[in-house]
């Protein structure tokens, strides 16, 4: 077990790092392209860090030892990506600002309003749909299959909607300032080509710390007989979900909260979306008792984050204590019926 633990040590210095190296880059290329933070953050940033996570249900569907496993894995880790961004991320992103509140000089997230609506608007309406569409018969393909197209149509539309509204935010203000020069000009001087090999840089050395940090929170699962479910809800989503979480709290930190809060919501959506239709298309996609508590759960925290927004309260760093109480309580609820099972 001790080597387990030194090796996920390890790799959660690696995500650190290589979260560091992408934040950086990330910021740089959105400045140098004149994007605006809500599309650096919740396009560039969200689907870069959003590969790791999106690689495990794949390799578990596509070449998992069982086929009960595998579906079990991957249902799991697609549904599981969205509830641990809506509660614990969130969470943690507001946490972070009060921790900060002292050098960020106010106790509370500014994002940009408009792109953070259209976020959560459309992935309330994408993991909606597909969290309904497993309730219905497996005889009625055609319809999941269709669900399947409009949850990919959806996604692209979400991308075409926030690249129009870019150019506006800029004008507005809301353009990626570079907060310190690329880490690789010293090398690179100030080419674009730099900024990319940094990127892919920061992105291949989040794929691999995410990876390894996944196989050892899996062997770590094994010693201690952890269901499959447990790790699939809970473990396995907390491991990819590392890059995100380190990102907007770095964000947070240097006070780019449009970005921050960007990188999460943008993930959810790529996340709500593209990989439900994914499990549609490549498994039985049916959920459990576990799964569906866990996605009754995401909806709601999701809910009242958008609540937030359309109210126009402010986003003070005690409201995101919901979205932990949320996440509290739905691993209490897994760790009782693991209990009493």
């Amino acid at each position: 077990m001790t080597v387990e633990i030194l090796l996920l040590l390890f790799y959660l210095v690696v995500i650190v790092a290589a979260s560091e190296i992408f934040t950086n880059a990330i910021e740089i290329l959105g400045s140098r392209l004149g994007f605006s933070e809500g599309v650096t953050g919740s396009l560039f940033a969200a689907v870069g860090t959003a590969l790791p996570e999106t690689m495990v249900p794949l390799v578990a569907i596509i070449a998992g030892n069982s086929a009960k496993v595998s579906e079990e894995v991957g249902v799991g880790a697609i549904l599981g990506a969205p509830f641990m961004l809506s509660t614990l991320a969130l969470f943690l992103m507001g946490m972070a600002a009060w921790h900060w509140r002292g050098r960020r000089g106010k106790d509370e997230i500014s994002p940009e309003r408009g792109g953070l609506k259209r976020d959560l608007e459309f992935f309330l309406f994408a993991f909606t749909l597909a969290f309904l569409v497993a309730f219905t018969p497996h005889e009625y393909r055609a319809v999941r299959v269709f669900v399947a197209f409009v949850l990919v149509l959806t996604y692209f539309y979400y991308v075409l909607e926030t690249l129009k509204a870019s150019a506006e935010l800029v004008a507005g203000g809301h353009g990626v300032e570079e907060s310190k020069p690329l880490y690789l000009s010293l090398i690179f001087k100030e080419h674009l080509a730099g900024v990319l090999v940094q990127l892919l840089v920061g992105v291949g050395l989040i794929i691999v710390g995410a990876k390894g940090f996944v196989s050892s929170v899996e062997g770590l699962a094994g010693i201690m007989h952890l269901p499959v479910i447990a790790l699939a809800l809970l473990i396995v989503p907390i491991a990819t979900e590392l890059p995100e979480k380190v990102n907007s709290i770095l964000w947070i930190r240097g006070g780019k909260d449009t970005m921050a809060v960007g990188n999460i919501t943008g993930a959810m959506v790529f996340q709500g979306s593209l990989l439900p239709a994914i499990g549609i298309f490549l498994t039985p996609w049916t959920i459990n008792l576990t799964v569906m508590t866990s996605s009754v759960v995401t909806v709601l925290a999701a809910a009242w984050f958008y609540l937030l927004v359309i109210r126009g309260r402010r986003f003070r760093s005690r409201s995101f204590a919901v979205n932990g109480i949320l996440y509290v309580s739905f691993v209490a609820i897994v760790i009782y019926m693991i209990a009493f099972a």
